[in-house]
């Protein structure tokens, strides 16, 4: 074991956030395969909300350390893997373990960060650059000129997805709190106020013959409201049960209500489609698809940061011991942007 501390945050149970707690330990060093990271960033996104009141759908008991994703560099490998990765930027997808100084992670799980861009900018398109370009170019393969609805397009992943569609020529209808609209416009997108008049209707004053995708966080009746603005051939992508964040009861239960629609709905005989997004399928039975898969998409997404096709939303810094501060920050709905957690 090395001389130097890890410091991990840990969730011990469903608590506020003023209840997680702050554990110290000796790093440890690579396994074979592995390569230890020393965090430069890591970052507060919609699970670990999920996870805090133990809603995320397959989260793995408490204790745990949360934390999705992480940018750092590389300070030690173990056998079997190239001594040369030791000084170089990684990213890496981790679901949890994130929230630490040092994380051990398979080698081949990482991504290399180009230069040029910051861990902050790269840590704000880990996860919603993979699910927004998967989203996007995978399942409902928008093309130049098609007419996309995206929720939450002032969130994580909706601007990133709103940047991503307008840069392949679709055209952009955004729902989002007032304070976004302007960031929307400037896009060149349709800004729609989720918490005024009747939403559907909006669209398709917009949109009368109905949109070409829709991306849709919300769950619950949002889903369905989705699958009917749809135009012939159009495809719905749930990726989510934001609705849902602050009810009790199965967890489960929320996401197996829109996998049963999904299924239900694609066995009509109609030209629409609708797909449930998991950013981990194929993770278990497939796992050098989709490791080259995450490679190559995460790859693309870097190159749209420095060629400027997406501007990183960063809200704000904050020490990685003030991860109670950020996911009270992040549960407020008030920031604009990701929120970042620098050890």
């Amino acid at each position: 074991m090395s001389r130097e501390q890890l410091v991990q945050v840990v969730l011990p149970g469903i608590v506020e956030p003023e209840g997680l707690e702050i554990r110290e330990a000796p790093v440890p060093e690579p396994g074979p395969g592995q390569v230890l990271i020393a965090v430069e960033a890591t970052g507060v996104s919609f699970a670990e909300q999920q996870m805090r009141r133990g809603r995320y759908y397959d989260q793995p008991a408490f204790p745990f350390v949360p934390g999705y994703d992480l940018v750092g560099r590389a300070l030690r490998t173990g056998p079997g893997v190239d001594p040369g990765l030791t000084g170089r930027r990684l990213a890496a997808l981790v679901k949890v373990g994130g929230w630490a100084s040092h994380v051990l992670v398979d080698a081949r799980d990482t991504v290399e960060v180009p230069d040029g861009i910051s861990p902050a900018q790269a840590e704000t398109v880990v996860v919603n650059g993979i699910t927004a370009w998967q989203m996007l170019h995978r399942k409902a393969h928008v093309r130049s000129g098609q007419t996309v609805l995206v929720h939450g397009a002032g969130g994580g992943v909706g601007s990133v997805l709103a940047q991503l569609a307008t840069a392949a020529g679709a055209k952009v209808i955004g729902t989002a709190s007032p304070r976004h609209h302007d960031q929307l416009r400037a896009l060149g997108a349709v800004p729609l106020d989720y918490r005024t008049g009747d939403v559907p209707a909006q669209v398709r004053r917009l949109a009368p013959g109905g949109v070409d995708a829709v991306f849709d966080h919300l769950g619950g009746r949002s889903v369905v409201d989705s699958w009917h603005l749809l135009a012939p051939g159009g495809t719905l992508v749930a990726y989510g049960s934001a609705s849902t964040r602050d009810d009790t009861g199965s967890k489960q239960w929320p996401v197996l209500k829109i996998l049963a629609r999904t299924w239900t709905w694609n066995a009509l005989p109609n030209r629409r489609r609708a797909t449930f997004y998991n950013i981990w399928a194929g993770h278990a039975l497939a796992k050098d698809r989709f490791r080259a898969r995450l490679r190559a998409d995460l790859t693309e997404v870097f190159a749209a940061v420095r060629s400027g096709g997406i501007t990183p939303g960063i809200a704000t810094r904050l020490p990685l011991t003030e991860a109670a501060a950020a996911l009270r920050l992040a549960e407020s709905g008030t920031a604009t942007g990701k929120i970042i957690l620098v050890p």
